[in-house]
């Protein structure tokens, strides 16, 4: 049988539905995990063949022992992944240290993770990307802030999410903050892009193909979202905008993805940039090669009448996608709310008038709660103007 290793199946809590599409599609699914096996999920329980239960997780010897085990009982691994922007890099390691080659090795993924390693995948692509600087003085991020003007854009060159980002809007603040910076960690300093944030999503085949794609638009930057504690919307699309679809295709060949999940996110310019482009162009942000975070595979299922998690099983399994894609399409859309905050109307409300709409709502876990808010409420409509008033009656503050 077909040994298919799944690092942290409980994490999200939804992401068992990709270790149930690998059982049913044949694979041996073996969980590694931290928590004990009786707080996983019952239908994670069901789904997984066997699961490892690891505690110290972040102790890589610990992994590399739980994978020992399964390779003497059930032999050859055939697959190691998470889908999970944490374990990426451990996800590599562990693949060359066990003879996986089914996907990136960790020298691979470690390069690729680096947002200024990235701009030269993009830039192959044919992409122009924001102008950075990787400083180790002050004298030098204040040459390149004087160079491209401010605000200036900083974050970790590897990070998870919107953690450890900040802008700065002139000098004093750029001391303040460079003084601050955590020595043992490597910063990435860029111009600051004026535009919304789109992205470009799907699932690769063995040659790289784009097999199965979709998109988000997000109305509120993950940013502003950590930092000021707000509630946050994003939809995603009934069909991929052309130019992005060009774009985005362009992209995933220059990464070199295979059989992965993935997520890359864009500028659309909101206004014209002297470097950069012209008002609706589209500039390379980053890219993520994972399915974007939380539940938003449920967003992507509700929206294209599909089950995503079932074309990633289906390209591990037989390297294609077996599902009709032909199903109606939606504009579907997560609405989050923050608990300390006063709004005009109460999800019993909100349930009672859009009953025919809402696909699922809930609060999200502590560690995705600062990225993107406490609870969530998604629903799905046929027109954009439905989704903004649906996100204006969940979102409506209390002055």
């Amino acid at each position: 049988m077909r040994n298919f290793v799944f690092i942290s199946p409980h994490f999200p809590d939804s992401y068992w539905k990709f270790c149930m599409a690998l059982k049913e599609n044949g694979f041996n699914v073996l969980g590694v995990g931290d928590a004990p096996y009786n707080e996983i999920p019952n239908q994670c329980q069901y789904a997984l063949n066997e699961y490892y239960c690891c505690p110290f997780m972040d102790e890589y010897e610990n992994e590399k022992r739980a994978l020992t085990y399964f390779r003497d009982k059930y032999g050859p691994i055939e697959y190691i992944e998470s889908n999970n922007e944490y374990w990426l890099q451990k996800d590599a390691r562990l693949r060359d240290d066990f003879g996986v080659t089914t996907s990136f090795t960790r020298e691979e993924v470690e390069f690729r993770m680096k947002k200024s390693n990235q701009k030269q995948f993009y830039e192959k692509a044919g992409l122009k990307c924001a102008r950075y600087c990787l400083p180790k003085t002050l004298e030098e991020v204040k040459a390149f802030a004087n160079e491209v003007g401010y605000p200036i854009f900083v974050k970790p060159n590897v990070g998870v999410g919107a953690q450890g980002a900040f802008k700065i809007d002139n000098e004093f603040e750029l001391e303040s903050y460079y003084m601050s910076l955590p020595k043992d960690k490597e910063y990435i300093f860029e111009e600051y892009v004026d535009g919304s944030i789109i992205s470009f999503d799907g699932i690769t085949n063995s040659k790289g193909d784009v097999i199965f794609e979709t998109s988000h638009f997000f109305a509120v930057n993950t940013v502003d979202v950590v930092l000021n504690k707000s509630d946050d919307m994003y939809c995603c699309l009934p069909h991929v905008p052309d130019d992005l679809k060009e774009i985005g295709e362009k992209a995933v060949k220059a990464f070199g993805l295979k059989r992965r999940f993935f997520h890359f996110e864009f500028f659309r310019l909101r206004q014209n940039h002297p470097y950069l482009g012209r008002i609706g162009d589209i500039v390379p942000l980053e890219a993520n090669f994972r399915v974007a975070g939380g539940y938003t595979p449920d967003l992507i299922n509700y929206a294209n009448s599909v089950d995503c998690y079932r074309i990633f099983a289906d390209v591990m399994a037989f390297d294609e996608n077996r599902q009709k894609m032909d199903y109606e399409k939606y504009y579907a859309v997560s609405s989050s709310r923050r608990n300390e905050r006063h709004y005009e109307h109460s999800l019993e409300e909100i349930l009672a008038k859009y009953k025919m709409n809402i696909a699922t709502y809930g609060y999200y876990p502590r560690a995705l709660s600062d990225d993107m808010g406490d609870s969530y409420i998604m629903a799905k409509f046929k027109t954009l103007e439905e989704v903004n008033e649906f996100d204006n009656f969940v979102r409506k503050k209390i002055d």
